[in-house]
């Protein structure tokens, strides 16, 4: 924890809940309203997965807005600042939010259990990156883009000397810059989508991306000066190895992603990246009540003009909201953070948000016109494919399941009920059920948002930090066994 409040009497209590750009944004306009602002972060470092750093590593080539993330960073002196907490229930009524959350790595024997109660909450919690399963990509050696990139920017360590990026969607350039940079031989990027997608998505209105067009080329001219190829329309369809990664099968896809049958060639790699685009986190505004439209090809949290949810008091901004990028989660958390403290759109200090924002509203239409995910990526799935690799679940057993209630098919299969929750695997779950014909609806929908221990929950409104906690276990009866010692 840094910071302390600073406000004065009588001033708004805004929670935000993420310290990535649309969560710092949100806390600068908040503290400039004059509220008593509280920041939570799961991270153990603020920045969120694009100003993601190590402290000691000061290459900042892996890093854009570097000094905004400063400006942003310097002002939170005069907040409440929680790093590595985790929020695990949240609720708003009356006019009062209300969320409990644990402080602290989860495998700590000590964590801070925390009760905080606000006016107004800002949810910008941000979006998993999304990889579609594979025959193979259980092998290790194989990860998300994501956590590919987090490893270059955080520890500047590569996932393997020979690397594969594959999926779609701008993110995939970065990535492959940033393990470029920490010293990967990048054997190329496969972009799923065709030429006509990506020009239906990004040729029209050309003039909207203007502030984009910076970082494109500086990305092609990173892939230039490390000769790393750049395939559209391809993409790997099976992950080859014994023990651990030792190639992939890349293919040609058509336009619904379907491989184009004679056209497989194998890569020989140490490593894959894979990122086929983003997935909201939307527990925590879920369990708030906030509206959420859109359709299996994605969800997210419904907003007005303010940034205000359907629930009063609740304020969303940032990728839940669509995803959008930086720039327009700055401009929305900004204006959230704002209006949360009880500002109006008419304040000048709201010009420049509001003007990024109108700006950057086509981006996440655009970006699922020319990458969103096509049905026939599973067409390369085989039977026996994991797709739920927390409790190893494979296609033919989703599928043999598909028309029973989505409950029952969870609790038959296991799947999605492992360690992530259904948060790496829901996507592609949904998929298959769909296929078979069966309903894939509500398949993010959970009443505890993160694992919490029965010992936190007990110290719940003591003020108590919870010590010598051990995971629970199961007796030799199969009887589940806490031990537990709050303080």
């Amino acid at each position: 924890m840094t910071g302390a409040a600073a406000a004065g009497a009588g001033a708004r209590r805004v929670a935000i809940l993420g310290g990535g750009p649309a969560g710092l944004a949100a806390a600068q306009a908040a503290l400039a309203a004059g509220a008593e602002v509280t920041l939570l972060d799961e991270g153990g470092r603020l920045g969120g997965q694009y100003w993601r750093h190590h402290e000691q590593l000061t290459d900042r080539r892996l890093q854009h807005g570097w000094a905004r993330f400063e400006r942003l960073k310097g002002v939170l002196d005069r907040a409440e600042v929680h790093t590595g907490a985790s929020v695990w229930s949240a609720e708003a009524s009356d006019g009062v939010v209300r969320l409990r959350a644990v402080v602290g790595p989860a495998d700590a024997t000590s964590r801070t259990a925390l009760e905080i109660e606000a006016d107004a909450v800002v949810v910008a919690t941000g979006a998993h990156d999304l990889a579609l399963p594979v025959p193979g990509w259980t092998l290790p050696g194989v990860t998300t883009a994501g956590a590919a990139q987090a490893l270059a920017k955080r520890d500047g360590v590569t996932v393997g000397r020979r690397t594969v990026v594959s999926g779609a969607g701008p993110f995939l350039l970065p990535v492959a810059q940033s393990l470029a940079i920490a010293g990967s031989e990048v054997v190329g990027v496969h972009e799923a989508s065709r030429i006509g997608g990506l020009a239906a998505g990004w040729l029209p209105r050309p003039w909207q991306l203007a502030g984009k067009a910076g970082e494109l080329v500086e990305y092609v001219g990173a892939l230039a000066r490390h000769r790393i190829p750049y395939r559209i329309g391809s993409g790997v369809v099976r992950v080859l190895g014994t023990d651990r990664v030792e190639g992939v099968v890349i293919a040609a896809l058509d336009a619904d992603w379907r491989p184009v049958p004679g056209s497989e060639r194998e890569v020989a790699c140490d490593s894959v990246a894979l990122g086929h685009g983003f997935t909201p986190r939307l527990e925590v505004a879920i369990a708030l009540g906030a509206a959420i439209e859109g359709d299996r090809r994605g969800r997210f949290v419904v907003v007005d003009d303010t940034q205000r949810t359907s629930v009063s008091g609740v304020y969303a901004a940032g990728e839940i909201t669509g995803i959008g990028g930086a720039d327009a989660a700055l401009a929305e958390g900004a204006v959230a953070g704002f209006m949360a403290a009880g500002g109006s759109l008419d304040d000048d200090r709201m010009r420049g948000p509001l003007a990024v924002r109108r700006r950057m509203g086509a981006f996440a239409a655009r970006l699922e016109r020319a990458h969103g995910i096509r049905p026939g990526w599973t067409s390369w799935l085989a039977d026996d494919t994991v797709i739920c690799r927390c409790e190893n679940v494979t296609r033919r057993t989703i599928a043999d399941r598909a028309d029973a209630p989505l409950r029952a098919m969870k609790l038959a299969t296991r799947a999605g009920l492992g360690a992530c929750q259904g948060r790496t695997c829901g996507r592609a779950v949904e998929a298959i059920v769909a296929e078979a014909g069966g309903s894939p609806e509500g398949f993010d929908r959970r009443p505890v948002l993160a694992p919490v221990r029965l010992g936190e929950v007990a110290a719940l409104g003591r003020g108590s930090t919870v010590v010598d906690t051990e995971p629970a276990r199961c007796d030799d009866a199969g009887t589940t066994v806490a031990a537990v010692d709050v303080q």
